[in-house]
């Protein structure tokens, strides 16, 4: 297991809570982008699983009904731990056979009809029921506190645990790859490698970003000034900021929770929009993308730099650094020693993400 060395967003100490992935105490609900048509070609499965990945579950759709598993449409792929739930189409001349899918912890909860087949990304985001365990009344409060602070200001949106693979090494593959150090016949595999680089390079650059915010919240202008050698009057407009993650001049900021990049070049009209949720900053998926321009810049070749050469063929892009929680619900059950919280997330975001800013311990 390699080391995490990301810095957290907030600054509590760890909460002691015990945590365990499965299906009573872990559920996703996916949530749909839009209502199914009603009509067309194409039927959609709502089906909850237990103990199997989405890629489980298409290889059992796939061998009950008959359908080809790349004619089998989905949304966003789901953990084999806990209790899942999400939509799956196919089309509608295999639907004599869909009875025969319920089995091996898999199960239909509904069916409807629609035009199109899902796509990978059509969906609006996650619904998450955690459940934690052996939780002092103490922890309890520190919970309810951190859970409040990170409601109010949001989370870094770091790539969760499940990114980079049981030993959390896949992205050195994935480097390793683009090097022609390594090749592998499986193009899908190698993909999901290379993937794992970006992610990783992310992370990276996503930490060093916070721990520039944790520096500008604890040094004077003239300290942050020295440090990053960047003009008084910069490190001024950084100080003066009340967002908890700082906006940097120069950057690409996106709408929130999607929209057009642009840079963030008027700080304190950007900072208003940070602090209603409208737009987040994003940070840099390597490849040919949009890159950051003056001290924003700086610090992000400082993490990319010696991988632009070598991503230079990729197909780069942009994802939120911060982002936040919506409908937020927590409760206690002292007798018991439970506190479960739910919560909703963007696509793309991890609850494990944020479960481990809760605890202030990386969940593996």
């Amino acid at each position: 297991m390699i080391e995490n060395k990301l810095v957290f967003a907030y600054t509590h100490s760890k909460i002691n809570a015990h945590f365990n992935k499965d299906s009573k105490d872990f559920c996703v609900r996916e949530i749909p982008l839009y209502d199914f048509s009603g009509d067309g070609e194409h039927l959609i499965l709502h089906i909850q699983k237990k103990a199997l990945s989405t890629n489980d579950a298409l290889k059992i759709i796939s061998s009950t009904t008959g359908v080809s598993i790349k004619e089998i449409g989905y949304a966003g792929l789901k953990d084999k731990q806990g209790l899942t739930s999400q939509y799956i189409s196919i089309n509608k001349k295999h639907a004599q056979n869909i009875h025969k899918i319920e089995e091996n912890g898999l199960k239909i909860l509904d069916t409807f009809m629609h035009k199109n087949k899902l796509k990978l990304g059509h969906l609006k985001g996650n619904r998450f029921f955690i459940r934690l365990k052996k939780v002092l009344k103490t922890d309890a409060l520190k919970l309810e506190q951190a859970l409040l602070n990170i409601s109010k200001n949001g989370f870094l949106n770091y790539f969760g645990y499940q990114r980079f693979g049981k030993y959390q090494d896949n992205y050195i593959q994935g480097e390793q790859i683009l090097k022609q150090e390594k090749k592998l016949k499986d193009k899908k595999l190698s993909k999901f490698l290379i993937n794992a680089y970006q992610s990783k390079l992310f992370n990276d650059y996503a930490s060093k970003r916070m721990e520039l915010s944790h520096i500008v919240n604890g040094f004077t202008p003239k300290e942050i000034s020295q440090i990053y050698k960047i003009p008084l009057q910069d490190a001024k407009d950084l100080k003066s900021q009340k967002s908890y993650f700082k906006l940097i001049k120069g950057e690409i900021i996106s709408h929130y929770p999607h929209g057009k990049l642009f840079i963030c070049d008027d700080i304190k009209k950007d900072e208003e929009r940070f602090l209603a949720k409208d737009i987040s900053p994003t940070g840099l998926l390597v490849g040919k993308s949009m890159q950051n321009v003056d001290f924003a810049k700086v610090l992000e070749d400082s993490v990319f730099g010696s991988s632009y050469d070598l991503c230079k063929n990729l197909s780069g892009d942009r994802r939120y650094l911060w982002s936040f929680l919506e409908d937020v619900k927590s409760s206690y059950d002292e007798q018991k020693a439970h506190f479960c919280l739910e919560f909703t997330l963007q696509k793309g975001s991890y609850a494990t993400v944020v479960l481990s800013e809760l605890l202030h311990e990386w969940l593996e």
